[in-house]
């Protein structure tokens, strides 16, 4: 059974970081697209980045180019959204996703798995 669970998100100061993980179980991490994605309240889902481990890339939007970094520990089963640099806009509740076969994808509808997701809130 896949499943996808988000944690780390909470109350930051505008400039602070926050490093989001999403423990993942039911599937190898190789194998899927992991996906990152945001939702702020009266906004549509918004993806901010992907990862196929496999092919060894990566994708951001440009909203997040440069402050916010994915990464994964296999062996952890883990993948990891280090924001850096954080801005008000950047509230909403964080979603990570999954999707097979490994590539790097950007819409939310290609994803057939998601976690519950983990609030993000940034403010001073």
């Amino acid at each position: 059974q896949v499943q996808l669970v988000e944690s780390g998100g909470g109350l930051v100061q505008p400039g602070g970081s926050l490093r989001l993980s999403c423990a993942v179980s039911g599937f190898t991490l190789d194998d899927y697209a992991i996906g990152w994605f945001r939702q702020a309240p009266g906004k549509e889902r918004e993806g901010i980045s992907c990862i196929s481990i496999k092919h060894d890339s990566t994708w951001y939007a440009d909203s997040v180019k440069g402050r916010f970094t994915t990464s994964r520990d296999n062996a952890k089963n883990t993948v990891y959204l280090q924001m850096n640099s954080l801005k008000p806009d950047d509230t909403a509740i964080y979603y990570c996703a999954a999707s097979y076969p490994a590539r790097l994808l950007t819409w939310a509808e290609e994803y057939e798995y998601w976690g519950q997701g983990t609030q993000v809130t940034v403010s001073s």
